[in-house]
């Protein structure tokens, strides 16, 4: 079997690993340091974004499973395992849920077989891309780990935005959602250019193409879009920071600094 190292190029940016690097991680490389800083020039609360992204799935997890007696998720995106990860809060709160993480990057698997290896079970790692749901859904080790008549929450955090317009991302969404139980729920996090100014934006889109991980920046609306179908739950499509974060810590940072849109909706 090919050893993921050997396919790990070292010399293009990753947005998992960028990631890792503005949440202070270790787990990157030269080339996602750069496109990092490419970002972070043009954008400098991007680590404030980061980090109020990662709070937002730890309050979402929780209400999740607190609230809505979810137990088993579908991570995808989900970067490289760090404390806080859906795994460990989701079972914080529930012995026995079962989580499946998705990521395209070989060094996000390197680093979720510790994890995989001390489940028995419970959780499973997926190599593949959100652009194909079919490959995700119709998986041996996901139709293992989840049971398809229960209730799945559905995280997609920090990952919609690497999917441009022209690979279908709302279609992709649908997909996912589609093959879903009634009482699962659907989680985004998405970045957005609505409290930028155009020059921001601009600098933003081009670090962004320039180090070879474009993104497509969408308007509060156009988030608002995934969810069609769907029953929001309150308060709506908020900025990360704003969403159900009245036990965090205080003054929360501002939407300019968040630089992202939150929401979670009940699948019908």
């Amino acid at each position: 079997m090919e050893d993921a190292n050997t396919r790990i190029d070292t010399t293009v940016a990753h947005p998992a690993r960028r990631y890792n690097y503005w949440l202070g991680g270790k787990d990157n490389f030269a080339a996602d340091r750069e496109s990092g800083d490419a970002i972070a020039g043009a954008l400098p609360a991007i680590r404030t974004s980061a980090i109020e992204n990662r709070r937002f799935l730890r309050r979402a997890v929780i209400h999740l499973s607190r609230k809505l007696g979810i137990s088993q998720f579908l991570d995808i995106g989900t970067g490289i395992p760090s404390a806080g990860n859906t795994y460990e809060v989701a079972r914080a709160i529930t012995p026995d849920a079962r989580v499946v993480y998705v990521d395209n990057d070989p060094l996000v698997l390197e680093y979720s077989q510790e994890l995989v290896r001390g489940s028995a079970g419970a959780v499973a790692y997926l190599e593949a891309d959100l652009r194909d749901p079919q490959r995700i859904l119709n998986d041996a080790t996901l139709r293992a780990t989840l049971d398809p008549g229960r209730p799945v929450g559905l995280m997609l955090l920090a990952v919609l935005h690497f999917v441009g317009d022209a690979e279908h991302p709302y279609r992709i969404v649908k997909d996912l959602v589609s093959a879903l139980p009634a009482g699962s729920c659907l989680v985004i996090s998405h970045a957005t250019a609505d409290f930028m100014s155009p020059e921001t934006a601009a600098a933003v889109d081009e670090a962004g193409t320039r180090s070879g991980v474009p993104s497509r920046l969408r308007s509060r609306a156009e988030v608002a879009r995934f969810f069609e179908g769907m029953s929001l739950l309150p308060p709506g499509v908020v900025p990360t920071t704003q969403w159900r974060a009245a036990a965090e810590p205080q003054p929360r940072p501002t939407p300019a600094e968040a630089a992202m849109y939150a929401a979670a909706a009940l699948v019908r």
